[in-house]
């Protein structure tokens, strides 16, 4: 009796040790994503492949939910969320990334970088990798990784835009960012905080003159109804920012961690190629839709102007250092 006694709690023991580790094997991590763009836009696609690759890698233990449109709420709001530590993953840039470490908004200055392959070389330069630890140690966002490119970003108006000076006395729409709005001042038009969704009733009742966007902006928001001319000042190469909690982070294990970021900045290249492509799409979509492009622009002008957006903000050393390291790269 003794010994039938003595079986069966050994079995009992083992059955819940078993069990214990099928539920240990079988824990798994979520991670909720927002961004802003719609269902349609290429960096939705790119997301949803990120997360596909995610969940492949690390054999369903990380799945990624990807929402678009701003579905989880405006990007400050989760950006804040994010802070304290939810699941949540949010699309940004590195402008409203400044917020909390200021040097790091230069990546979207004007005419910092000049093409999609010096964007993806960033990541590598020490003080580039120095923010982004500060920003994870003292503000709470991991950057997964910053290799998805939206292309340059133009000024779009009612009249043809060759100097800085054309842009004299006009409102032109940009984010609220500091490095944006300072950015926008420089080159010689008032900046006017406005989000995506108003640019076009915006245009309709005057409130503003123009918008500095992406071309495929244009096409996905119909902005070529109420907008004559494209000039391609080219003025900032539009880089966005993957981040997640550090806090979330550090929890995963260590081979999902090397997960979502490699297969962040895989995806990201490639979308980054999509867009490309797209956007000289888009470009002769507006051009058949009546839009003039205006190609003749005094880029060395424009490229002096810029610089005064960094001396403005104080981070005149911060360019200097970056560009210094990318030369010796």
């Amino acid at each position: 009796m003794k010994m039938k006694n003595l079986m069966l709690t050994c079995a009992a023991l083992a059955m819940g040790a078993a069990s214990a580790g099928t539920a240990l094997a079988q824990e798994t991590f979520t991670l909720r994503f927002n961004h802003v763009l719609g269902a349609s836009e290429p960096f939705h696609q790119g997301f949803l492949d990120w997360a596909k690759r995610v969940e492949e890698r690390t054999d369903g233990g990380l799945k990624m939910e990807v929402f678009h449109s701003a579905q989880l709420g405006v990007e400050e709001d989760i950006i804040e969320q994010i802070r304290q530590g939810a699941n949540i993953g949010q699309n940004t840039d590195a402008a409203r990334l400044g917020n909390y470490v200021p040097g790091i908004a230069i990546i979207n200055g004007p005419y910092f970088v000049s093409s999609m392959e010096e964007a993806f070389a960033l990541a590598d330069l020490p003080t580039i990798q120095k923010w982004q630890d500060e920003l994870a140690s003292d503000h709470g966002l991991k950057v997964v990784c910053f290799d998805w490119v939206q292309g340059f970003r133009n000024f779009y108006t009612n009249k043809p835009i060759r100097t800085p000076e054309d842009l004299s006395g006009q409102r032109i729409r940009t984010p609220p960012a500091p490095i944006w709005q300072e950015s926008i001042r420089a080159l010689g038009a008032e900046p006017v905080a406005m989000a995506f969704g108003d640019v076009y009733p915006g245009l309709q009742q005057r409130a503003i003159d123009g918008a500095e966007l992406v071309y495929p902006n244009i096409t996905a928001g119909n902005l070529h109804e109420v907008l004559d001319h494209a000039n391609e000042t080219k003025h900032i190469l539009l880089t966005n920012f993957q981040v997640v909690s550090s806090d979330w982070f550090n929890k995963l294990p260590e081979d999902y961690q090397t997960a979502l970021v490699e297969e962040c900045r895989t995806a990201g290249q490639e979308t980054s190629r999509v867009i490309a492509e797209a956007t000289e799409k888009a470009k002769q979509e507006v051009q058949e839709a009546g839009m003039q492009i205006i190609e003749d622009v005094d880029m060395d002008a424009f490229r002096a102007a810029g610089d005064a957006a960094y001396e403005k903000l104080g981070l005149t050393e911060a360019v200097q250092q970056v560009r210094s390291e990318m030369k010796q790269q």
